[in-house]
């Protein structure tokens, strides 16, 4: 008979998998050894869990199904969580396997045991631990449904070694058919009517459960009604933002005139964007009266972001993208006319803002992210983590398609790096292109070990610019002048991927980037640019020197 390790194996097998990521641990590992061998399953080897799952994560959001992450007990699963928490945010399906001690040890304080349930209470949509050998394939295809239905997240799964060693008389189980909520004919029916009321009607897109179909139709539907689309935050990608429709991206760089003009909106539109305070000044920009909030979304009662919708539409993006084919008939031409004239204001300031602006130093990271943009075929992906410098990629950076953007609305550090790595190996034809701080590739920089490992053709930009920037500017326009523990002493970050195996240069001028950005484009293997940015450029639009002296 299989053991419970085995039947582990087959049902991911059965439900797709064909990659999972880990950091091996006696817990686990010698119950699971030889077993990925004989299935289609990949295993990556990462440096680090929070790298691990966070890779697990960004395969969740480019699938639509939940990415794979293996981790050991304690310190393993503890490091893990950052992975989980972007997930738990950003609405993507992911599971995380922890193996656990023996269960005769269970509450006997063995070596490195942790109450799962406790740690991911916050976190997680569901905790489970497997204590029967015969319950295995049960636990996983739940794993799987909760993983991916209503809002989807997070699932842990606790695996005791005894367990995964026991024979069962178990056998796989179909992956069980899940299909989203769609829209009533009542709930279209009235939102064409809001529609039809309304003066300045906007939409804003982003959250869990796009498609290409999703985003085409949302376009069709926009530009049917000359209706402007905004994006939610680092949601850039669910709509081609060379679309006429496209106004713009509402983050920390969102534009003054988008601003104002979210505010003057009557009827706000959210396909499943979980709009939130980095988006709206802190839920400021939807305030005011007359103005209506239709909110689009699988599980509205779980979403983390504004509540306040004057209709809530319980439908998948993808449900309600079908639906809008046969929302009210065509506007009337005065209607047209004057929803074009408020898109066609918010749009004019879009591209205007696409200009570059400059910033001091001899390298700018507005040329950088202008060349990016220009040079990066349309299927190419975009990977960032957390720090000022992502400021520049939302301001300059144009995405073409859904999937090519990959970036935590946590906020969380070091992401990038682990998204590059995933987003290559789900589409190892696409060029694949991260940027990060100097701080934030410190988080998870050993990951470029797993990338050389694996020979993944990644670009890795790194803004260099000494310091935890985004913490450096707020000190400053709190307390000018008196720095505390921000500044950074920094390895040579091209010697730093020599060292690893890959390629590096060093860039100190706009001038200089294009060339050296064409050669990594064209490595075979991994290649960070390491770009001395200047530290007074702190934003796309202010000065470090600016903040003091103000």
């Amino acid at each position: 008979m299989p053991h419970g390790g085995k039947i582990l194996i087959d049902q991911l097998a059965a439900h797709g998998v064909t990659r999972v990521f880990e950091v091996p641990g006696e817990s686990f590992l010698a119950a699971l050894d030889g077993l990925y061998e004989t299935s289609a399953i990949e295993t990556i080897v990462c440096r680090h869990e929070g790298g691990a799952a966070m890779m697990a994560e960004a395969t969740g959001k480019l699938t639509g199904r939940p990415g794979i992450v293996f981790a050991t007990r304690g310190p393993g699963v503890v490091n893990a969580i950052s992975g989980v928490y972007v997930a738990q945010q950003d609405a993507t399906p992911m599971i995380l396997f922890v193996g656990l001690p023996t269960t005769p040890l269970e509450d006997k304080a063995p070596f490195q045991e942790i109450d799962l349930e406790a740690l991911f209470s916050g976190i997680a949509k569901w905790t489970g631990i497997i204590r029967q050998a015969d319950r295995v394939a049960e636990y996983v295809q739940r794993a799987f449904t909760v993983a991916m239905s209503g809002r989807p997240g997070p699932v842990i799964i606790g695996l005791p070694e005894d367990v995964l060693s026991q024979e069962t008389s178990a056998t796989v189980l179909a992956p069980a058919a899940l299909k989203g909520g769609a829209p009533s004919a009542r709930d279209m029916s009235d939102l064409g009517q809001r529609l039809a009321a309304a003066a300045r009607p906007l939409i804003i897109v982003g959250g869990p459960g796009w498609t290409d179909e999703t985003r085409h139709a949302v376009e069709r539907f926009a530009q049917r009604f000359d209706l402007p689309i905004a994006s939610s935050f680092r949601c850039q990608d669910y709509v081609d933002n060379r679309h006429p429709c496209y106004v713009g991206h509402l983050g920390f760089t969102t534009d003054t005139k988008l601003k104002a003009g979210l505010t003057a909106a009557d009827l706000v539109i959210a396909v499943g964007a979980e709009v939130a305070d980095i988006a709206t000044d802190s839920y400021a920009l939807l305030s005011g009266p007359g103005k209506t909030f239709v909110q689009v979304h699988p599980e509205p009662s779980a979403i983390l972001g504004y509540r306040g919708a004057a209709l809530s539409i319980v439908a998948t993006s993808a449900a309600f993208s079908e639906a809008l084919a046969d929302v009210a008939p065509e506007p009337r031409e005065t209607e047209s006319r004057r929803w074009g004239g408020y898109r066609l204001d918010l749009r004019a300031a879009y591209e205007a803002s696409l200009a570059p602006r400059p910033t001091p130093g001899a390298l700018k990271l507005e040329d950088v992210v202008t060349a990016v943009s220009t040079l990066l075929p349309e299927n190419g992906i975009v990977t960032n983590g957390a720090g000022n410098y992502s400021q520049w990629v939302h301001r300059y950076f144009q995405f073409k398609g859904y999937h090519t953007g990959l970036a935590p609305t946590s906020g969380s550090m070091g992401y990038g790096l682990p998204a590059a790595i995933a987003a290559k190996l789900e589409h190892p034809d696409a060029p694949v292109v991260c940027f990060a701080g100097d701080g934030c590739f410190a988080m998870t920089g050993a990951e470029l070990g797993t990338a050389v490992q694996h020979g993944l053709a990644i670009v890795i930009l790194i803004a260099n610019n000494g310091m935890f920037g985004t913490i450096r500017m707020h000190q400053e326009r709190k307390y000018p002048g008196r720095p505390s523990g921000t500044d950074l002493v920094n390895p040579d970050f091209a010697a730093f991927a020599r060292a690893h195996g890959a390629q590096g240069a060093t860039v100190e001028n706009s001038e200089d980037f294009e060339a050296v950005f064409r050669d990594a484009l064209r490595a075979e293997g991994p290649f960070v640019i390491d770009l001395r940015q200047d530290p007074d450029a702190i934003t796309p639009t202010q000065t470090l020197s600016g903040l003091v002296r103000d």
